[in-house]
């Protein structure tokens, strides 16, 4: 048999697979190398956070420990503050003149003592206005893991599936990069050869193999990453960031519960529970998945974290593990005014699909969501003519601002439980604190759990004590934000999407129709009666909710118009308006007295006078009433909360209406943004570039009315059909 490759071919092949492997090789020991670098990276970052607290504490503070140091000699020796002893030897202490070597061993027993305090109690925190040596240091090892690990586990992958195949090959084939071994080998050893030579060759040419070497490239390539890379990916995903922190250096950055707050012998229980996130489109904190085991397992429960740390992202990763699983229905009850913005977050965070069950074509909605599956979103009033066969089972309701329902005679109460008689699973939810309104609480849990709300009836008067929140854990969980989110984001930005009634739509539809730029701009805040409006229905929502977490609140909007109807309908809870005839002065003793009024207080504000100059920090909660032509106003008026010194994370929720012109200005605006940060120069001031001018708000308004004319056209014609009858239709 004529041999069909020279010696060298052999050699050459068997080269560059011996070079290939170990190349995979140690790209894939960067795993470990590069978690190795974060957890180095993150510690140095809590040295220095240490320091710089130690630095504040004065070398006195040893005599409020243990009299008779003395600190003057120790200070005229250059030992000022606790950080001055972070790492210095009894040794050093004891060669200063005055400082018995006793006296060092006790110096150095307290000052270690106060450093180990320190330590445990610093949080690291990543702040993109903060962009400190070591935060930056620790950010880009955290992008370069990131970034690499696709990379990293597809070469781990081919290791895997291909190293045993490629060291057989090998073996057969390296006889043969001597020229007279073929000669003198047997027919099978020169067949297997061959296979070999062809086999190596043919991965070797494969599209999947050249990939692989690019991923090789490339990982060398991130791994020379600069900062400035990685704080831009950081500011679009911290939550990643913040997540791999988590998993990689568990408790610096202050969570040092892991389980939670919950009972022992639950948490285990949770910790086993299986969550399966496929078709899930966002990442998920850590204690966001705590949160979704913990729905899964209990099956029947109330979940009360505070506004802001993610309930409805926990409610839709819990429905994505549940269709994972075969579960094919789920519904979704809450107040009219976030409807649409359910439907849009499943949407936006799932592959699940979203069927609003509200309005005229309830009917027919309902029955295509009963033979197709999703998720039903539909509103408290809807819920009575949900009318379901008895046998109709769907895997979980989920009950948005469950306080809602804590009237057990209401009507909406019995119409929603009636629904809840079909699930398998119930989730209530609200923001809203139950601890001050024990009565409430045991009767939404007695919706859920009974045998547990019977069993804490009678200790409900300790309902603050440690034995009470043991027994209703498993029914009622709760995180408060200061216990989960000790790092930033801090500024946490809401869309709001509103439906509207049938009242606002005529009003607004009308405007537009009439080329009423101004009227049209003040979507759902133009009805007489504001009782009739969403946007402020959602407001009054916002506000008592921020009451119940002693928050105070400020609203923005362009139009004084707006700004004189939302200081009617909220009353007393609010400040004087601040306003361009106010003179500043005034602002600020308006200001002054918002500081200090109670929780749920509220500033109404236009934001092109309280969105500039002003320092408004006690304010945590920031609506803004309709969305301006440039997002540099509204940013400088989230700026007067969300500012240095501000020790509460700010919540930003925008208010807006589904088809309408918010919506289209809102889009606009994404998408010149996107086309800036795409082509601008990172020197270019955006202000000039991302805006609405009054042209383009013109061609909005045109568009407008066209969807408006073909929408009651099309009315029309439905109407007509629905009056013939049969034999005429």
């Amino acid at each position: 048999m004529a041999r069909p490759f020279l010696s060298i071919e052999a050699e050459n092949i068997i080269k560059r697979y011996q070079d290939l492997l170990s190349d995979l090789g140690k790209t894939v020991e960067l795993f470990g190398f590069y978690r190795q670098k974060i957890w180095g990276a993150a510690n140095l970052l809590a040295e220095q956070e240490t320091l710089k607290v130690l630095q504040k504490v004065p070398v006195e503070e040893l005599n409020t420990i243990k009299g008779g140091i003395r600190t003057k000699t120790l200070r005229d020796n250059n030992f000022c503050t606790m950080a001055d002893f972070y790492t210095t030897s009894v040794h050093n202490i004891a060669s200063i003149h005055g400082i018995s070597q006793d006296a060092a061993y006790t110096i150095k027993r307290i000052t270690d003592g106060i450093i180990e305090k320190t330590k445990k109690e610093v949080k690291v925190k990543l702040n993109i206005d903060n962009k400190t040596k070591e935060a930056s240091k620790l950010v880009t090892e955290i992008f370069i893991y990131k970034t690499s690990l696709p990379l990293i586990e597809a070469c781990h992958e081919f290791i895997h599936h291909h190293q045993r195949e490629i060291e057989y090959s090998v073996a057969n084939l390296k006889p043969f990069t001597k020229s007279l071994k073929w000669f003198f080998a047997s027919k099978i050893k020169k067949s297997l050869a061959l296979q070999a030579f062809s086999s190596l060759s043919k991965l070797e040419d494969s599209e999947y193999l050249r990939q692989l070497k690019a991923n090789l490239y490339e990982i060398n390539k991130i791994g020379r990453s600069q900062s400035i890379d990685a704080w831009e990916d950081f500011s679009k995903n911290p939550s990643v960031y913040i997540s791999l922190l988590e998993e990689i250096t568990p408790g610096l950055l202050g969570i040092d519960d892991p389980i939670y707050g919950l009972p022992e012998d639950l948490s285990r229980e949770i910790q086993e529970q299986s969550f399966f996130p496929e078709g899930l489109l966002c990442n998920l904190r850590r204690y966001q998945e705590w949160g979704v085991k913990y729905i899964l397992h209990q099956e029947n429960v109330l979940l009360g974290d505070e506004m802001g740390l993610g309930k409805t992202i926990q409610a839709i990763a819990a429905m994505v593990s549940l269709r994972n699983t075969g579960a094919t229905h789920f519904m979704v009850v809450c107040p009219a005014s976030i409807v649409t913005n359910w439907c849009r977050e499943i949407t936006k965070h799932s592959l699940l699909r979203a069927t609003k069950i509200h309005g005229n074509d309830r009917k027919q909605d309902l029955k295509s969501w009963v033979s197709g599956g999703g998720v039903a979103v539909t509103t408290y009033e809807t819920t009575k003519h949900l009318l379901l066969i008895p046998t109709f089972k769907f895997s979980l309701l989920i009950v948005d601002e469950a306080h809602f329902i804590k009237n057990p005679e209401a009507q909406r109460t019995v119409n929603t439980l009636s629904l809840g008689e079909h699930a398998e699973r119930k989730l209530f939810m609200t923001g809203t604190a139950l601890e001050n309104r024990v009565d409430e609480m045991i009767t939404l849990m007695g919706m859920l759990q009974p045998r547990i709300a019977t069993q804490v009836q009678n200790i409900a008067y300790m309902s603050s004590a440690p034995l009470f929140r043991e027994r209703i854990a498993p029914v009622y969980y709760r995180r408060k934000r200061e216990d989960v989110l000790t790092e930033l984001p801090e500024l946490i930005i809401n869309e709001e999407f509103c439906s509207m009634s049938t009242i606002e739509e005529s009003i607004y539809e009308e405007a537009v129709l009439s080329k009423q730029y101004s009227k049209a701009r003040q979507v759902s805040w133009t009805c007489d009666d504001l009782n009739d409006s969403s946007k402020a229905n959602r407001l009054r929502e916002i506000v008592e909710q921020a009451e119940a977490e002693d928050r105070k609140v400020i609203v923005f909007s362009f139009f004084l118009e707006t700004i004189r109807k939302v200081s009617e309908f909220l009353g007393d809870r609010c400040m004087n308006p601040i306003n361009g005839s106010v003179s500043p002065q005034r602002r600020q003793e308006i200001i002054d007295e918002f500081d200090e009024a109670p929780p749920g207080a509220v500033l109404v504000a236009q934001i092109q006078s309280g969105g500039t100059g002003l320092n408004i920090q006690a304010a945590t909660v920031v609506v803004i009433c309709e969305p301006q032509f440039k997002p540099s106003i509204e940013n400088q008026a989230i700026s007067r909360a969300y500012r240095m010194n501000q020790t509460r994370n700010v919540l930003v929720y925008r208010l807006l209406c589904e088809n309408t012109v918010d919506e289209k200005i809102t889009e606009m605006l994404k998408q010149k943004q996107a086309v800036f940060d795409a082509f601008a120069d990172s020197s270019s001031a955006a202000d000039h570039t991302v805006k609405v001018d009054n042209n383009t708000f013109g061609n909005i308004i045109k568009d407008e009315i066209d969807r408006i004319n073909e929408k009651r056209e099309g009315t029309m014609i439905r109407y007509f059909l629905d009056d013939l009858s049969p034999k005429e239709t």
